[in-house]
């Protein structure tokens, strides 16, 4: 987690706490009441008691904390009085406020955190059937009302004051030049950024808890799956979540040949009834029926049976996301969803963002890559090969040899938490520091598909979920389980080893991907199989490059998605549905098309992500582009020392980050630059 408040941004004095036609009676009569005039006045009385050496801090600050001012704080005499009173200009002070504030966040953000670890239990981990009850506690957000309580008894202005806002413009040219603690100060200064009321904070908690349970539940049971001919070709015991299993499924397929490319076939057919949301309700988290998804036959007890579609809920989710983020739009000057996303969460801007993502998917080296892995695959491309896997090792072994392996090794939860210092010392680790880190991390089986959630207080544990069946740990539910592991080392490394409590973190959740993926390339190197290839560093290349183009078409579909909603903000869900539908084809006919030459194919709308974590996906984009920077930057280093001190930097903006940690920003070049050496080591081998 970033920050405190990620959900928070700036406010500023242009935009006040509602716009004209969305504010209530009672909002309309708590107006920012601040007048330039006044702000003007206090900030040159401030400059003459206290001196030019805290001129920007005064002027900052006084102009941010009257932004956040409203009638009910008072009237403008008493704002200049609370000025006069509460800027602290001596160092010294300023310093122990500073200690004081740091301690009492991560008390109370370690707190709630800990209230929505624990009441979201019944929901995340297998503890028998959800119950109403369970989904309204797991929903409740205890810290929801925290912000506004600190505004009405003046912490907040207190705070902000002292610790003014900088922008991402201003942390980009100003923070080169910044110590550590001032790093730490203007995170801080993020804390009060917004009045975002605490209904709409509890609203989207809600939605949010809502649309987790959603994608939690939408299993398939793939051994109840048929074709026209009657084949079944998955276990009957086989479930899979939608969408990570049945990728996941696909990827394990393929190393099976015929038998792989029918399977392979028939979840794509899956995947695009899930887009359609022509699936037969029935079908959903249930094994009472059988499905052939080609003709979208349901039959029970060999008879055709009626079944209705999934009524369109998957776009509900979307849009009930959606409409309780973009409530908040009046109270920012980050004024929708995708900027506070990008330029409030990543810290980078959105069309930045999507400028390099249009400049990757039309590199050359795209085409390049696409006809070897044709080549190596004895026929031309299909849809599903977004997903190819055969650059990886573990592509040449049998899934059912693995899972023999992971399924003994780790039999439950204890098992894997028992092994996670091995697993950490495998890696370069030292005992003590193996050991240091893997006691601050619990391990629980998930009832999804698993995930990774930090601590957000020193004294509590990360915790890592992952899927275990009574049969114990498959080697999918331990691919995810390693990369899950990355996260949390980098969770505890940027908590625990920070040097102040308001850097722990990361710049934003792309650089927690790219330590997780680093990991997760490691699973078999942790199982003692080790890959003896020649060809390895060209062939990890080229995985890492396929993938990075397979996520950033999902990205790209993702950001346009968001900005449909907001230009159709009373768009239905069939509506929508239809706006993803031909946004995916679009981006499939401009990017992949050339690539894999077939057109109008929708899979890039498969994601859970756009269900379930609103504006996300784009963090998994540059989390591949930062891990190839990183990853590339260890191989030539001690690699435990360093992925410690480079977790160790916190919450730097991403690119002064990258800067420090790797010695350059975030670039594709290189990737790209080291794709066309590995294909022509890899043609030559």
């Amino acid at each position: 987690m970033k920050k405190l408040f990620a959900i928070m941004t700036v406010a500023s004095m242009l935009f006040g706490c509602c716009q004209k036609d969305t504010c209530t009676t009672d909002e309309k009569q708590d107006q920012p009441n601040i007048s330039n005039s006044m702000i003007k006045k206090i900030t040159e009385s401030l400059i003459s008691k206290h001196g030019k050496n805290v001129e920007d801090r005064i002027t900052r600050g006084v102009k941010h904390v009257a932004s956040l001012w409203r009638t009910s704080d008072g009237n403008e005499i008493e704002f200049e009085i609370f000025c006069a009173e509460k800027f602290i200009a001596n160092q010294k002070e300023l310093n122990i406020f500073f200690e004081k504030v740091s301690r009492n966040i991560e008390i109370l953000n370690g707190h709630f955190n800990k209230i929505s670890l624990d009441l979201q239990r019944p929901l995340h981990e297998p503890m028998g059937n959800i119950f109403t009850i369970d989904e309204m506690f797991g929903g409740y957000s205890a810290g929801s009302h925290l912000i506004e309580d600190m505004y009405r008894n003046k912490l907040a202005f207190y705070i902000a004051l002292n610790f003014p806002y900088y922008n991402l413009k201003d942390k980009e040219k100003l923070g080169k030049s910044w110590t550590r603690q001032e790093w730490a100060f203007a995170r801080l200064g993020d804390m009060f950024t917004a009045r975002i009321p605490s209904e709409l904070l509890q609203k989207a908690s809600e939605i949010g808890s809502a649309s987790e349970m959603y994608i939690a539940r939408y299993n398939i049971h793939m051994g109840h799956l048929t074709n026209s001919s009657g084949d079944q070709f998955f276990p009957e015991e086989m479930v899979l979540l939608s969408h990570w299993n049945l990728r996941d499924e696909i990827k394990a397929n393929y190393s099976k040949a015929e038998k792989g490319l029918d399977k392979q076939a028939m979840i794509y057919e899956v995947m695009k009834r899930i887009i359609a949301q022509t699936i037969p309700q029935r079908v959903i988290n249930s094994d009472a029926y059988e499905w052939d998804p080609y003709t979208n036959l349901v039959y029970q007890n060999g008879q055709t049976i009626e079944s209705s579609p999934e009524p369109d809920e998957r776009y509900q989710q979307i849009l009930n996301n959606f409409h309780a983020m973009k409530a908040m739009d009046a109270y920012s000057p980050l004024n929708t969803a995708i900027r506070r996303a990008f330029e409030g969460g990543m810290e980078i801007t959105q069309p930045d963002a999507e400028k390099l993502f249009k400049k990757f998917l039309s590199s050359k080296e795209l085409e390049k890559v696409g006809e070897l892995i044709s080549q190596r695959l004895g026929r031309d491309l299909k849809p599903w090969d977004i997903w190819y896997d055969g650059f990886k090792a573990r592509s040449s072994i049998n899934e059912e040899s693995l899972n023999a392996i992971t399924q003994s090794r780790y039999p439950d939860a204890a098992a894997l938490k028992k092994d996670l210092p091995r697993m950490l010392m495998t890696l370069g680790f030292t005992p003590e520091k193996a050991n240091y880190l893997a006691e601050k991390i619990d391990v629980d089986a998930a009832r999804g598909s698993g995930h990774a959630w930090g601590a957000s207080m020193r004294g509590e544990k990360a915790h890592l979920r992952t899927r275990i069946p009574e049969s114990g740990m498959n080697y999918k539910g331990y691919n995810i389980a390693v990369h899950e592991f990355g996260h949390n080392v980098e969770q505890t490394t940027s908590l625990y080893d920070v040097d102040y409590y308001m850097l722990n973190g990361v710049p934003n959740t792309a650089f927690t991907e790219a330590l997780a993926f680093i990991f997760q390339k490691r699973d078999l190197e942790l199982l003692g199989i080790s890959d003896k290839n020649p060809q390895k560093e060209a062939l990890q290349i080229l995985d890492n490059f396929w993938s990075t183009y397979e996520i950033m078409g999902v990205s790209l579909l993702d950001q346009r998605m968001w900005k449909w909603m907001y230009a159709n903000p009373n768009a239905t869900a069939a509506e929508l549905k239809v706006a993803v539908d031909t946004i995916a084809k679009e981006i499939w006919n401009e990017y992949y098309a050339p690539v894999f030459g077939i057109k109008d194919e929708p899979i890039l709308a498969i994601y859970s992500h756009m269900v379930n974590s609103p504006i996300y996906l784009s963090n998994y984009a540059f989390g591949h582009l930062i891990q190839f920077q990183v990853e590339q930057y260890l191989q030539s280093t001690d690699f435990a020392k360093e992925v410690e001190r480079i977790y160790r930097l916190g919450t730097l903006t991403p690119n002064t980050w990258m800067k420090e940690a790797v010695g350059e920003e975030i670039s594709i070049d290189s990737i790209i630059k080291k794709t066309g050496k590995a294909v022509k080591i890899v043609k030559k081998g």
